[in-house]
């Protein structure tokens, strides 16, 4: 066994439990036996009985800091005792009706309180399904085809949602352009195609992986009307997590539209289109047919769904959560930073109340870490060149009792402590101390 083979025998024998549920899984889930594709890693990742607040328990009885978050969606921790109180009280009275129900429209006047945009909300099950609705409401009210988007932006899986060129998908209505290059944007609008101009909030992956710069998306809603195009802020991801009115509301921007999902439904699956009045006319009934759109779902504003997501957005009205969220997230960040300088290895964490690690050349003297990247290079933020790296570290960091998404990125809530912190920031030490020894760190990230 070689040096670099310690971690990885060291955490199967710790895991004997999951490795028995990840054998089995291999039978059914073609994704390396996992049911997300993120959900992988080498040689598995735990299987996970139970959580609470800021940590999870696997089913060998390992302990986590969590730092996955349901995958952002639960910015007040896990379990919450408001939301679990409101779904229990819920399934004692039924999962689904078949019928409209008061909580549907107890949650579609919270998200309207806090999002001036949503003068209508349209409820589906979940955040790709949104931005399916936002791009069939804007063809219907623009009478184009065309879509605009973002090189490396995730919108879903879906084939509009997916990256041009992505194999299988069928998007040749789909155009892509680079990130913070506005002249391009206008370059595509200026030919009078597009129906949808879309972005995520904060740029493009998880609220910024590729940080949009705050001129340019300010620049978006002005651009996308001068030329009659839509314009709509994905916002799965920051929708209520970067303030009460989501990254829209944090930075000052007027979309047309904008789409939900994680936080909105307080941890249970949800999607939803919020915006103008006059978009969503397609969905009223009697509207004539070649402007007509007919909107079902099963799923759609379930009663469960219904019960946790009022729970969660009376939680969100008074920013307290998303206050308590950032402001933890900064701490870690910095003196995660401090951590990285210590080690003597070039990079650099940034982000709100999501933190990103990068890894490479340092490209800026001084940058605004809430806002910006250390690096303007997208392909490296992206982690092509040192991407392997990361999932090295996320394996050392499980082993220690901290989980991430890859090593490269820590999903903050409410429920995270000082405690938490302190803990992380030791793991973090350990891992990249041990990462130098067992010569998994490239010497192009070595400093000293």
């Amino acid at each position: 066994m070689t040096p670099s083979d310690d971690v990885r025998e060291s955490y199967i024998r710790s895991h004997r439990g999951s490795l028995a549920l990840h054998e089995e899984a291999m039978r059914y889930f073609a994704a390396d036996g996992a049911t997300h594709s993120v959900r992988t890693g080498d040689p598995f990742r735990p299987y996970v009985t139970h959580a609470a607040g800021s940590r999870k328990w696997d089913v060998d009885g390992n302990e986590y800091v969590d730092y996955t978050m349901g995958h952002g969606a639960l910015i007040l921790g896990h379990s919450h005792p408001a939301v679990v109180s409101a779904v229990r009280e819920q399934a004692s009275k039924g999962f689904h009706y078949g019928e409209n129900h008061e909580l549907e429209v107890r949650w579609a006047a919270l998200i309207a309180r806090m999002m001036p945009v949503a003068e209508r909300v349209e409820f589906c099950a979940a955040g790709q399904e949104a931005n399916m609705m936002a791009i069939r409401l804007a063809r219907l009210y623009t009478g184009r085809r065309r879509i605009l988007r973002f090189t490396n932006s995730y919108h879903g899986w879906a084939d509009e949602l997916s990256a041009v060129g992505a194999p299988g998908c069928v998007n040749d209505c789909v155009t892509e352009v680079p990130l913070n290059d506005i002249a391009a944007v206008e370059r595509e609008l200026e030919t009078g195609e597009y129906a949808l101009l879309i972005s995520e909030g904060g740029g493009a992956r998880m609220a910024g992986r590729v940080p949009a710069n705050l001129e340019f998306q300010r620049a978006l809603p002005d651009v996308a009307r001068k030329y009659e195009t839509l314009y709509c802020v994905d916002e799965v991801v920051t929708g209520f997590r970067d303030a009460p009115g989501g990254w829209q509301g944090l930075v000052g921007v007027s979309p047309d539209l904008a789409t939900i999902g994680k936080c909105a439904g307080g941890g249970l699956p949800v999607g939803a289109v919020a915006g103008r009045a006059d978009v969503f006319e397609a969905l009223r009934p009697g509207s004539t047919q070649t402007r007509a759109m007919h909107h079902a779902g099963t799923w759609n504003a379930n009663p469960l769904a219904a019960a946790a997501g009022v729970a969660a957005c009376s939680l969100y009205l008074d920013g307290v959560p998303q206050t308590e969220a950032g402001e933890i997230a900064r701490r870690f960040r910095d003196e995660a930073n401090d951590v990285l300088h210590r080690a003597g290895i070039s990079g650099g964490l940034y982000g709100r109340s999501i933190v990103h690690l990068y890894l490479g050349p340092v490209r800026r003297e001084s940058f605004d870490p809430d806002y910006e990247a250390p690096s303007t290079d997208v392909a490296a933020l992206m982690g092509a060149q040192f991407g392997a790296v990361g999932e090295r570290l996320s394996l050392h960091l499980l082993q220690r009792g901290v989980a991430t998404l890859h090593g490269s990125m820590f999903v903050f809530s409410a429920a995270h402590s000082e405690r938490d912190v302190e803990e992380t920031l030791e793991a973090l030490e350990a891992s990249l101390g041990a990462m130098r020894a067992e010569g998994s760190i490239p010497r192009e990230l070595v400093l000293s």
